[in-house]
């Protein structure tokens, strides 16, 4: 197992203090910030340049986090999860305890649960919800690696992640479902 502890213990001081970080999750390169932290989402959002109506994917650890943060969802979906092999984000009805940036419109959150060592190990320790982005200005295409992110993005954030820099392949972003009354519908594949 490759030693991320340095990259952990950074990480969590700039998101202690309603910072960014730039960092590998389980799909892409993303900017990630508290997703209950408001001025921290609004700092992301501004150097993203990303409009302001819509909603952010945030990364969870376990199920049970997903119950902290949605109000009664239907408890199928996470049957449906064990069965996927790709990176799945799911939009709950109800999203609960985030900043309202995080949310969409109506109401909805959209949550992902990582497998990826780093990203569990990160959110584990943060013990709250953290917002994943795509690591690029709005508009501009998703990084494939480390070496596609601007130097704008990188020089924009408090912490940029060590871990998994070097590493050169073709990423990509996670599936969308929305799980209603027993249904998947997918948003993307």
């Amino acid at each position: 197992m490759t030693d991320f502890s340095e990259d952990i213990e950074e990480a969590l001081k700039i998101l202690h203090v309603g910072g960014v970080i730039l960092y590998p999750t389980d799909t892409i390169w993303g900017l990630g910030c508290d997703a209950t932290n408001s001025k921290a989402v609004q700092r992301l959002i501004q150097l993203k340049g990303k409009p302001q109506q819509k909603g952010l994917i945030v990364l969870l650890a376990s199920e049970r986090d997903v119950l902290q943060y949605t109000a009664n969802p239907d408890l199928q979906v996470f049957d449906h999860l064990a069965t996927t092999t790709k990176p799945t984000t799911v939009i709950y009805e109800h999203g609960l305890g985030v900043a309202e940036e995080v949310l969409n419109e109506d109401g909805s959150i959209a949550i992902r649960l990582v497998k990826e060592d780093f990203c569990r190990h990160l959110l584990k320790r943060f013990k709250k919800p953290i917002v994943s982005t795509s690591a690029n200005i709005h508009g501009q295409p998703s990084p494939q690696s480390f070496n596609h992110i601007s130097a704008e993005i990188k020089s924009g954030v408090g912490y940029v992640v060590k871990y998994r820099q070097s590493e050169e392949f073709n990423a990509s972003a996670s599936a969308i479902i929305k799980w209603k009354n027993g249904k998947c519908l997918t948003i993307r594949n």
